[in-house]
C-alpha cells in the first residue's frame, strides 16, 4: 500500500500501529540463541593476526620514540582483550535497545564533533584536531558518529517504511543529518571520515528503499562539492599531487606512498617472513597505524596478504548472510550498516596503500593501532553477534507458521 507525502491520516496509518508493535515486542521477553560462530571465529582470528603485525611493525618505532619495543603492542593487546569483552556484552544485549539509544547516540556523537575543535587534543602534522585526550588514550568522535548513523538510519528507515520513495521522507531527513555530520568533520577537518560517513549513509538509504534517482542528484552535489574542497583547501589538493605523481616530492609529500609501494613490491610472493620488514625501521610513516598494510605485504608476501584479505571477505558475505536472515528490518539494517562499514574500510584503505586512490587516512579494522577505534569496532562486531542471537526466533517463526 502505497502512501502520500502529506495527510495526517496517512501518516496515522504508518506511525501508530508500528509504534503499537514495537512497544509489544520490547514488553515481552525475548529468548535468544548462540551467538553465530562463523562470524565470531573469523572476528577473532583477523584480530589475532591484527595485534601480532602490530607488535612486527611497531616496534622499531616504539623503541626509538618510548625506548620500549612493545610499548605499542602492549597498549593495542590490552585494547584488544577490553574489546573482546565489550563484544560479548554488546552481543547480550536484544536489538530492541539498540533502536532505543540510536537517537541518544547520535546526538552524543554530533555534540562531541561540535565540541572536538576547540577543545579536542591531538594535533596532526597536517594540523587536523580530531580527538579528545582520555588519559591513557585518545578517543575520535567520529568513530561513534559512523555506527550511530548506522543505528538512527535502521530506526528512521523502520519508522518511514512505504514513505521511502518520497523526497521528503527518504531523503530529505538522511541528507539532514549527513550535512550536519560531514560539516562538522570538515572543520577539523576529517576527509576520510567525511567519504565514509556519507558513503554509509548511501548504503543505508539504498538499503531502506530510496529511489535511485535521488542518487544520481546525490552523486552530482557531493562530487561538485569535493571538487571545491580539493581545490581550496591546500593539504587536500597536495594529497591529489601526490598521488599522481608521487616522485613529484619524494621527500616530502610523495615519500609516504613511495615508501609504501616499495615495501608492497619487496615482500614478493611469500614475502620476507614475520619481523623481517625492512621499510619499518623509520622509512615508512604510519607503518604500524594507516599503513600497516604495507608491512604485511612486505612480511608476508603476496600470499599472506591476500589470505588476509579472503578472511575479511569471508567476515563481509557473513555478515550480509546474518543480514538476510535477521528476525527483523531494523536487525537486517543494522547488519548490512555495519558490515558495509567494514567492507568500505577495507576497500579505501588498500586502495589508499597501492596509490589506487588518494591518501585519505583511512584504518584498516582490526590492523590498524589505536585503541577507541578498536574498541568501537569490536563493539560493532558485538551488535551483529546480538542480531545473530536472535535468528533463532525467526526460524522458530516460520517453523510454527508452516505447522498451522
Amino acid at each position: 500500500m502505497q502512501y502520500a507525502d502529506s495527510g495526517s491520516a496517512n501518516r496515522t496509518e504508518v506511525y501508530e500501529p508500528q509504534k503499537l508493535r514495537d512497544r509489544t515486542e520490547e514488553s515481552r521477553h525475548i529468548e535468544r540463541g548462540p551467538i553465530d560462530l562463523p562470524f565470531f571465529l573469523l572476528t577473532m582470528l583477523l584480530l589475532t593476526i591484527g595485534v601480532v603485525m602490530v607488535l612486527s611493525a611497531s616496534f622499531a618505532r616504539a623503541y626509538y620514540k618510548e625506548d620500549d619495543a612493545t610499548g605499542y603492542f602492549v597498549k593495542q593487546l590490552f585494547f584488544a582483550v577490553s574489546g573482546v569483552a565489550l563484544m560479548l556484552v554488546a552481543s547480550r544485549f536484544p536489538m530492541s535497545f539498540y533502536r532505543r539509544i540510536s537517537r541518544m547516540a547520535l546526538i552524543v556523537s554530533l555534540v562531541m564533533l561540535a565540541l572536538v575543535v576547540p577543545f579536542g587534543v591531538g594535533r596532526s602534522t597536517v594540523g587536523a584536531n580530531r580527538w579528545f585526550d582520555l588519559g591513557i588514550t585518545t578517543f575520535q568522535p567520529s568513530e561513534l558518529a559512523k555506527v550511530a548513523i548506522i543505528l538512527e538510519f535502521s530506526t528512521m528507515i523502520c519508522r518511514y517504511k512505504n514513505l521511502m520513495g518520497t523526497f521528503k521522507y527518504g531523503v530529505m531527513p538522511f541528507a539532514l543529518i549527513l550535512v550536519v555530520t560531514v560539516g562538522l568533520l570538515m572543520l577539523e577537518p576529517h576527509i576520510s571520515a567525511s567519504v565514509i560517513v556519507i558513503a554509509i549513509g548511501a548504503v543505508m538509504m539504498f538499503a531502506g528503499g530510496t529511489r535511485w534517482q535521488y542518487f544520481v542528484v546525490g552523486i552530482v552535489v557531493v562530487g561538485t562539492v569535493g571538487y571545491f574542497v580539493v581545490t581550496k583547501m591546500g593539504y587536500a589538493s597536495a594529497r591529489i599531487t601526490s598521488w599522481l605523481d608521487p616522485w613529484s616530492d619524494p621527500r616530502d609529500t610523495g615519500l609516504q606512498i613511495i615508501q609504501s609501494l616499495y615495501a608492497i613490491g619487496s615482500g614478493g610472493l611469500l614475502g620476507l617472513g614475520l619481523g623481517q620488514s625492512r621499510q619499518k625501521y623509520m622509512y615508512l610513516p604510519e607503518e604500524h597505524n594507516d599503513f600497516i598494510f604495507p608491512i604485511v605485504c612486505e612480511e608476508l608476501g603476496f600470499i599472506g596478504a591476500m589470505l588476509i584479505l579472503v578472511l575479511f571477505a569471508l567476515l563481509v558475505i557473513r555478515g550480509y548472510w546474518l543480514a538476510v536472515h535477521a528476525r527483523d528490518r531494523f536487525s537486517a539494517l543494522v547488519a548490512v550498516g555495519i558490515t558495509s562499514k567494514l567492507a568500505i574500510q577495507v576497500v579505501l584503505n588498500v586502495a589508499v596503500v597501492t596509490n589506487l586512490i588518494p591518501c585519505t587516512g583511512i584504518s584498516l579494522p582490526f590492523f590498524s593501532y589505536g585503541g577507541t577505534a578498536l574498541w568501537i569496532q569490536l563493539i560493532e562486531m558485538g551488535i551483529v553477534l546480538a542480531i545473530s542471537r536472535e535468528i533463532p526466533l525467526r526460524k522458530q517463526k516460520n517453523e510454527d507458521e508452516r505447522a498451522k
